[in-house]
């Protein structure tokens, strides 16, 4: 089974990646480098690419064909002013990270997933997609509009075979998230190889009658 993971060196992707190639399946790690990281032991294969665009996400799919189940990890995080002092800059950026890159990524592996009967995306949203909180406006948008993009995604593959679901974690227990938030209460944020956890049955047969999901892992948060 070929796994394609975006976002493989972010603050989740290696413990997904960690949880497949743990099980047994071929993992395509993608991120924008690899250059001087240490691979992951095992059916591991690195793709770099530059996913906010159409030419890397089609060149990713190709790499990785045919692709049993994409995890789209990938994303960013920025925020921390009111709409009215939004820039550009960050409205775009979250919306590429966020949204479009699911949305190619989606619209390139999806195809050849129906004509082959069996398939399975799992995207990763936030809680802030459906509790949005002030002064993230860039970033709730963009993850509410990833939400929906799956929701509509399961609509189209229903009865094919194929599932779309993503999980929506709370603040993850990450060490860029603890630096950013040295005083906050660590023991109430959810842990990474808990939401990879519920990534890989939402990518299994056990998981073949769920489509559409929406699935919160927060923690104790």
């Amino acid at each position: 089974m070929a796994i394609l993971v975006t976002g493989a060196t972010g603050g989740l992707g290696p413990a997904v990646v960690k949880a497949f190639l743990d099980g047994g399946a071929a993992v395509f790690g993608v991120a924008p480098s690899w250059d001087g990281r240490s691979l992951p032991p095992g059916n591991f294969h690195p793709v770099e690419a530059d996913l906010t665009t159409v030419e890397g996400c089609h060149r990713v799919a190709e790499r990785a064909r045919p692709v049993d189940v994409l995890v789209h990890v990938m994303g960013g995080f920025a925020g921390g002013t009111p709409v009215g002092e939004t820039t550009d800059d960050v409205w775009n950026r979250m919306m590429d990270l966020n949204l479009r890159s699911a949305f190619y990524m989606i619209r390139e592996v999806s195809p050849p997933m129906l004509e082959a009967g069996s398939g399975r995306i799992v995207a990763v949203g936030s809680r802030t997609g459906v509790e949005p909180a002030a002064n993230l406006s860039a970033y709730a948008v963009s993850k509410a509009a990833l939400h929906t993009l799956i929701r509509t995604v399961a609509l189209e593959v229903a009865g094919s075979g194929v599932t779309a679901n993503a999980v929506l974690p709370s603040t993850i227990d990450t060490a860029a998230n603890r630096k950013a938030m040295p005083r906050a209460d660590f023991t109430k944020w959810v842990k990474p190889e808990a939401i990879a956890e519920v990534i890989v049955w939402l990518a299994s047969s056990q998981a073949a009658e769920v489509n559409g999901a929406l699935v919160p892992v927060y923690g104790r948060a």
